[in-house]
C-alpha cells in the first residue's frame, strides 16, 4: 500500500500564484497524497482560492491561523498533517508529476534517507535550468545546496523540532536541512529527474539578502551559533580553518611567482 504523503503549502499574500501550485499537485501521479493550504493571516484573497480547491478535491485541506512568518505556517500545517511523509512547498512554486511517485519509491529503496529532492529549473522572471551542486554534507554547513521542497519523514520533523520560528528573515529551509541531517546522521540523496520548478520574481523574500551581505551576516551568525558544535566536530575551530586558507593562499602565491618565472625564460605571452 502507498504511504500517505502529505504536502504543506504556506501562503500569504501570493494567491495569484496559488491556481498554478496546486494544479501541479492535483496532477500527481502518484495519489495517495493530502494537500494542507495554510493560510498565514493573508490579507488577500488567499481564503477564497483554498476554499475552492477544497471544494474541488477533499484531499485539499484549508486551515489558517494568525501570521507568524513561513517555518510557523509549515510547522502548523506538518503537525496537522496525517501523512507520513511530507513535502513543504511555497504558494508559488510547482512540482513535476512525478515528483511524489519517484521519491518515495527512492525511500523505500533507501529507508535511512533523510530527505530526498530532485533536478529544477526556473520560471517566471527567469528562466532555464537551476545547476545544484552534487550534495555534500560538509559544504551543506557553509551554503544550502537544495531547495525548501525535500521530502522528509514526518517522524523526523517531530525529532528535531520542526522548523525553527525565530527565524523569519529567510533562509530557514537551510538551517532546517543541517538541523535534520546531522543531528539524526542522516544524509540527502538527488533524484535524477526534474520535479521542482522555482519562481524568480523581483519582489521574492530571498533576493535582497543574497544581494546584500550585511543581510547575511545575522542569519550566519544565528545557525553557527545555534550548531556551534556541530561546525567544531566537523570542521574544526575557526582559526584552524582560517589558518587553511592562508596556507591554500600562500601555495597560491608561491605558484603564481613560480609560473611567472617560467613564462619569463621561456617567453610565454600567457601570465596568471
Amino acid at each position: 500500500m502507498n504511504e500517505l504523503v502529505s504536502i504543506i503549502v504556506p501562503c500569504y499574500n501570493q494567491s495569484e500564484y496559488m491556481d498554478e501550485c496546486l494544479q501541479s499537485v492535483l496532477d500527481q501521479t502518484y495519489k495517495n497524497w493530502e494537500c494542507i493550504v495554510v493560510n498565514d493571516g493573508s490579507p488577500d484573497n488567499t481564503e477564497d482560492v483554498g476554499l475552492k480547491w477544497q471544494d474541488k478535491d477533499p484531499r485539499f485541506i484549508y486551515l489558517r491561523k494568525e501570521n507568524g512568518g513561513l517555518s510557523s505556517a509549515r510547522n502548523f500545517g506538518i503537525l496537522n498533517a496525517r501523512g507520513k511523509y511530507i513535502l513543504p512547498l511555497d504558494c508559488d512554486d510547482k512540482i513535476g508529476t512525478e515528483y511524489l511517485k519517484s521519491a518515495i519509491e527512492k525511500f523505500k529503496e533507501k529507508p535511512d534517507i533523510g530527505v530526498i529532492y530532485c533536478q529544477a529549473e526556473f520560471f517566471g522572471n527567469k528562466k532555464g535550468k537551476w545547476h545544484l551542486p552534487p550534495f555534500d554534507k560538509k559544504f551543506l554547513l557553509c551554503e544550502n545546496q537544495f531547495f525548501c521542497s525535500g521530502i522528509f519523514l514526518k517522524k523526523d520533523w517531530e525529532q528535531i523540532g520542526g522548523y525553527d520560528e525565530n527565524m523569519k528573515k529567510g533562509w530557514e529551509d537551510w538551517e532546517f536541512w543541517i538541523n535534520l541531517l546531522y543531528t539524526l546522521n542522516k544524509s540527502a540523496y538527488q533524484l535524477r529527474y526534474t520535479g521542482f520548478y522555482y519562481r524568480q520574481k523581483e519582489d521574492s523574500m530571498i533576493v535582497p539578502i543574497n544581494k546584500n551581505e550585511n543581510l547575511r551576516l545575522p542569519i550566519y551568525n544565528y545557525i553557527y551559533e545555534k550548531h556551534k558544535e556541530i561546525y567544531y566536530s566537523t570542521l574544526g575551530h575557526p582559526i584552524f580553518a582560517y589558518k587553511r586558507i592562508m596556507h591554500l593562499e600562500d601555495k597560491n602565491r608561491l605558484f603564481i611567482l613560480f609560473f611567472n618565472k617560467i613564462r619569463s625564460i621561456f617567453n610565454i605571452k600567457y601570465s596568471i
